[in-house]
């Protein structure tokens, strides 16, 4: 019984992962056509560390959670467009946008929807052999 429980844990630990993954993606979609004055001022990528939790309880490993360890900055540098009618054009005409691949972001994001999905349906299938795990206890 109680590694459905730790199951729960899992699949709710990946849950919240997938959200803030899909909340990055979202940020890092939202910010791909910002322009700035100097590379350094140009928006930068975000990417979700993930990190595997050890649980020392469980030595059979049944259930091991999810966290996130950190969200890192992209190295790829900013991509110079030269629009000199820009508002935020450099002296030389030049504006940075972000190094972002939307077709890379949305694949992402569908990778982590259905990360998101597959842990809702374990989470549901959990709850339903819990149910009925507790049926037949009660017959």
């Amino acid at each position: 019984m109680s590694d459905l429980f730790r199951v729960f844990n899992t699949s709710a630990s990946a849950l919240t992962a997938q959200s803030v993954r899909l909340n990055t993606v979202a940020s890092n979609l939202a910010n791909a056509s910002t322009a700035a004055t100097t590379p350094e001022a140009t928006y930068k990528s975000k990417q979700v560390l993930f990190q595997a939790v050890m649980d020392q309880e469980d030595p059979n490993g049944v259930a091991i959670p999810v966290r996130v360890s950190g969200i890192v900055d992209s190295t790829a540098e900013p991509i110079p467009t030269y629009e000199p009618n820009h508002p935020l054009a450099n002296d030389d005409g030049y504006v940075f946008r972000p190094a972002i691949s939307v077709v890379e972001e949305m694949a992402n994001m569908m990778s982590a929807s259905r990360s998101y999905e597959a842990n809702i349906e374990v989470m549901n299938t959990s709850r339903e052999l819990l149910t009925r795990t507790l049926q037949v206890g009660q017959n």
